[in-house]
């Protein structure tokens, strides 16, 4: 049942000060670039505050009753003076501005880097618990949020820092009353600004967990748009993403209506204040305490810090939005990976590759056990089938081999070696696993066969194509290898694709082989080519298939029965029909064609059913 989102609770927000963490060695590594940004900051701000400065003394001389030459001098050095500011402050902002660049692209570089090869690290079943769709986005977020935050610190909070600092200071040299006021008035500001941030970080985290279910709905129905092709599902689709669309509508109207009464009520502040801080110059003036030049002075940082704390403000929202969006990568950042290498992990070396299951026991979460006491070996080079009902356990077991999932107890082992206690590449760079359903990248065909020995020549790939046969569909495509296969190869046919997959397998030529009905999506003609193909490639291979086409494993030097996650039965294929078990029940149905539910007895019909 679909959850509707306006029952929704958003989860709790993750602390500020983890992103922190996050981001912070990747800032680190930058260091010669957010050094090169600070000096040119702090040269900016200094000339920003020396123009007015000169500027004070220009119209204190623009204000002397008959200028004389000496006068006109003194003009034209100070204004060169103001202009020199000028100069140093644009060539600081353009220095300030390179540097920034390449700081933050190099480190949303490495943070695009890691946090993929991260997110890949999980395990098999945290990928079929979340989107796609999601997780990518989460991945843009994250990088997207830094750039945020560092331009916001960088190119906000530290230059108002600096010039209010600044301007605060001369101004309190000059008149000390007006000095504290727009101290005063400076650090009210920003409280406020930071406490209202804070109160609104609950409604930024239920809004940008809403835009994630947003991306994340949407890309479920795109990636299976025939499915709501097939079933006129168009109108049910845009049902469930206007329930999910009405959450974020609320969320983002709050949060933005917040934003506009806050901002008005801070515009009508800093109108009250800057005609307070100038009326008091007006009577400081009238005591004959302050200048003409003076009035130019205060002006100039009144509207320099005006100008650099409402920036603070107007980039505190997105600042704050920033991290309520990293969070949710930063929280899969955090969760450890569910398979890992052991501490002392060493490449898998296969000599002889046999296999052993000891004693396995294997259940997902809390749910029924799958495989309970499982025990079963394997000898170097035999050719082995697994048979058995639906659920029975047999492709959990080769995803057991290939450590997708870790067991609960027992061992598997390959020569000798626990799988647990080897790295996970070593181990499956050991093994080729041909799916039932095999997925192909949105890349050219010459690239998804090559995935099998990412190093091989054009020459390997070619061959590797021909034994799988399928280098006769390909070569009659307009791009030849070329040819991009749409995602997950939506292009090809189930039977092509799966000849794709095969092909692959041949070309990576590891010393055990797995089979997931390989050749369930053939047809008959295709399959007799593949069968022979697949002859050649189990050639001094450990190999373990599954299937439900008995009629394909005929020849097996073993076939392992599995019913309720136990070995029932194994045998070759004669021994196991003299056996007179699951195995001839299966072989009759498929040799003999389906008896009647009466000829089989209750039973018995409700297994074949089940198988």
């Amino acid at each position: 049942m679909i959850e509707k989102m306006s029952e929704h609770k958003p989860k709790k927000s993750v602390p500020a000060g983890e992103i922190l963490r996050v981001y912070l060695p990747y800032v680190r590594r930058q260091w010669k670039w957010l050094l090169a940004i600070f000096l040119t900051g702090i040269f900016l701000q200094a000339s920003n505050l020396a123009a007015p400065l000169f500027l004070r003394k220009f119209f204190n001389l623009l204000a002397l009753e008959t200028p004389t030459p000496t006068t006109i001098h003194a003009l034209v050095m100070t204004l060169a003076l103001v202009g020199l500011m000028w100069f140093i402050s644009w060539l600081m902002q353009r220095l300030q501005d390179t540097a920034n660049i390449f700081y933050v692209a190099d480190v949303m570089h490495d943070l695009y880097n890691d946090s993929f090869g991260y997110l890949l690290g999980h395990s098999y079943s945290f990928f079929i618990s979340n989107f796609a769709g999601t997780l990518t986005h989460r991945i843009s977020r994250l990088v997207r949020s830094f750039e945020m935050i560092s331009d916001t610190i960088l190119t906000q909070f530290f230059p108002a820092l600096l010039f209010v600092s600044g301007a605060i200071f001369v101004l309190y040299t000059r008149n000390h009353m007006l000095g504290s006021i727009l101290a005063a008035w400076a650090i009210l500001f920003i409280v406020c600004q930071v406490y209202i941030a804070k109160l609104r970080q609950a409604s930024r985290t239920s809004r940008a967990e809403a835009e994630t279910k947003v991306t994340g709905t949407i890309a479920d129905a795109i990636s299976n748009q025939p499915t709501v092709m097939q079933f006129a599902g168009v109108i049910h689709e845009q049902s469930i993403l206007s329930d999910v669309v009405r959450f974020w509508h609320k969320a983002t109207l709050r949060s933005w209506l917040i934003d506009g009464w806050t901002w008005g009520i801070i515009g009508l502040f800093v109108l009250c204040i800057q005609g307070g801080l100038l009326y008091g110059a007006i009577i400081y003036w009238e005591r004959g305490l302050l200048t003409v030049g003076d009035f130019v002075l205060i002006q100039s940082y009144l509207l320099g810090t005006f100008n650099q704390l409402m920036g603070i403000g107007g980039q505190l929202r997105r600042f704050y939005d920033a991290f309520a969006d990293a969070g949710e990568m930063v929280e899969i950042l955090k969760t450890p990976h569910e398979i890992r290498d052991a501490q002392d992990a060493k490449p898998l070396a296969v000599e002889k590759a046999n296999i052993n299951f000891a004693n396995v026991s294997f259940s997902f979460a809390d749910d029924k056990s799958i495989l309970s006491d499982f025990n079963l070996s394997i000898k170097g080079a035999e050719k082995v089938a697994f048979v058995g009902p639906s659920g029975a356990g047999k492709s959990t077991t080769t995803r057991l081999l290939l450590r997708m999932f870790d067991i609960k107890g027992g061992a598997i082992e390959i020569d000798g070696q626990n799988i647990a206690q080897v790295t996970q590449d070593s181990l499956r760079e050991a093994i080729s696993f041909v799916p039932q359903e095999p997925i192909l990248f949105h890349r050219t065909l010459f690239e998804n066969i090559r995935y099998g020995k990412r190093d091989a020549t054009q020459a390997e790939v070619i061959e590797a194509a021909k034994k799988a046969h399928c280098h006769e569909f390909i070569s009659k495509l307009k791009d030849g290898y070329e040819t991009y296969v749409g995602e997950r190869g939506i292009k090809l046919s189930g039977g092509e694709r799966q000849r794709v997959a095969i092909a692959r397998a041949i070309l990576k030529n590891s010393p055990i082989l797995v089979l997931d009905e390989a050749t369930s999506s053939l047809d008959s003609e295709s399959e007799a080519l593949i069968q022979d193909a697949l002859k050649n490639l189990m050639e001094g291979k450990t190999v373990i298939v599954i299937a439900h086409r008995l009629s394909t494993i005929m020849n097996m030097d073993r076939i392992i029965v599995i019913e309720n996650g136990r070995v029932a039965a194994q045998g070759t294929h004669q021994e196991l029909i003299e056996h007179k078990g699951l195995y001839h029940k299966l072989w009759s149905i498929q040799a003999g064609g389906f008896l009647q539910d009466d000829e089989m007895g209750p039973e018995v019909a409700e297994e074949e059913r089940e198988a």
